[in-house]
């Protein structure tokens, strides 16, 4: 009965199979809407017939998060793949929430213009928001939630729902914006974001040098701190008890000798005029080939396949004075990292397999040292994903209010959400 009132919307519906699995748990069906009305229209049947439904994008975090407790419908966002403006002058552009990431991005370049996040290959616009994901840049243009300022999402119930405008400064209405960005798909379907947007830099430059663990912090915060105004800062060390690779990126005018500025203050390295393989990556991911400029046009992503990834991935939020033990912690725990040592973001995984009670005490140790752990991926359920959550009853009450019959990737978030 549930498929055939699916089938009634007037949605494109296929029976799921293993490659649609959410963190494991298999949906029994798929939809692929192409409107929001659609979305709506999938979202009331699912309402209506008690079904659990999750969104997806590009498919590129579905490792993400605690496995759903159950899933019925798999909500493919892949034909939401409209740009549906962009008013260059004011630098705003709206989209659907399954237009790539790397698609805007080639869109936006042909006007001199960019959206200022660095995320995997793959990604979309409404995974970027459901996920928070935050690269390398975020230290000089912050996070997706500080760069949206309008959305389009539709409710558990099949009420579509607005907030924000086109306008950088529109604060009229509740941010529905902020409270979705980084909810994991458990609050409702992100549909549509209207972002602000930065001209593209007219030069950009790259330092890179090895450095020494116990020499980071200090010249993390130098350059950071430096006339030359570095627009991120990262560090890559694949090897837990070896040396790290640093990176630093600067935009603009006079961008070679700004970092020729920032290599004499590192005491060497190279300047060079394309990022490192690594650049903008998670561990797990695959690098493309010499690594890809900003300033270059990204592959056609249209249709992305959903691709294998490793199965263990930690985040650690702390604050820059903190990095010292961030560093540490990881050695002892033997987990590679790559991340923004100035933004306080780093990403660490082991270099191997790793057993449940090895992951387990990793984790632990690491908690113990950092207060900001986050398991973002593990195939083993007894981790402990998020550690200790003061605003969980809050967030606990936000769910209930969204999401009272626990329709939308129940249990994928924080205590179970």
């Amino acid at each position: 009965m549930s498929r055939e009132q699916l089938d009634k919307t007037g949605v494109t519906v296929r029976d799921a199979d293993s490659g649609d699995a959410v963190a494991g748990v298999e949906p029994r069906w798929v939809a692929l809407p192409e409107t929001v009305e659609e979305v709506s229209a999938v979202l009331r049947v699912c309402a209506e017939q008690d079904l659990a439904l999750a969104p997806v994008g590009g498919g590129t975090k579905l490792h993400w998060g605690r496995p759903p407790e159950r899933c019925d419908v798999l909500l493919d966002l892949c034909c939401l793949n409209e740009i549906l403006e962009h008013a260059s002058g004011d630098l705003v552009v709206r989209a659907q929430a399954g237009v790539t990431m790397d698609a805007l991005a080639t869109a936006l370049a042909a006007e001199g213009q960019e959206l200022a996040l660095d995320v995997p290959p793959g990604a979309t616009v409404g995974g970027t928001l459901a996920t928070a994901t935050a690269g390398p840049r975020a230290f000089r243009y912050g996070t997706p939630r500080d760069l949206l300022i309008g959305i389009t999402v539709v409710l558990p119930d099949g009420t579509i729902a607005r907030s924000g405008g086109k306008v950088v400064k529109n604060v009229a209405g509740y941010d529905l914006g902020k409270l979705f960005t980084g909810s994991y798909g458990t609050l409702g379907v992100i549909a549509e974001a209207t972002f602000r947007l930065h001209p593209l830099p007219a030069d950009r430059r790259w330092l890179v040098t090895r450095v020494a663990p116990e020499r980071v912090r200090e010249l993390t915060a130098a350059l950071a701190a430096s006339q030359a105004e570095p627009s991120a800062v990262e560090i890559d060390r694949p090897d837990p008890a070896g040396p790290m690779t640093l990176a630093a990126l600067v935009e603009g005018s006079a961008a070679e000798p700004r970092a020729l500025a920032l290599r004499e203050l590192a005491g060497g390295g190279e300047v060079t005029a394309g990022p490192p393989s690594w650049w903008g990556l998670l561990p797990g991911d695959e690098a493309p080939a010499g690594g890809r400029s900003p300033d270059e046009a990204p592959p056609d992503q249209a249709s992305v396949e959903r691709r294998p990834v490793d199965e263990v991935l930690v985040e650690a939020r702390f604050l820059p004075a903190g990095l010292d033990a961030v560093l540490d912690a990881a050695r002892d725990a033997g987990f590679r990292l790559r991340g923004s040592p100035v933004s306080g973001r780093l990403h660490l995984a082991p270099r191997g397999e790793v057993t449940e009670e090895a992951l387990a005490g990793a984790v632990a140790g690491l908690r113990d040292r950092v207060r900001g752990v986050t398991v973002l991926a593990s195939p083993y359920e007894s981790v402990e994903r998020w550690g200790h959550i003061g605003a969980l009853p809050l967030m606990r009450r936000v769910k209930e209010r969204f999401d009272p019959g626990r329709r939308m990737s129940p249990g994928r978030f924080v205590g179970g959400i």
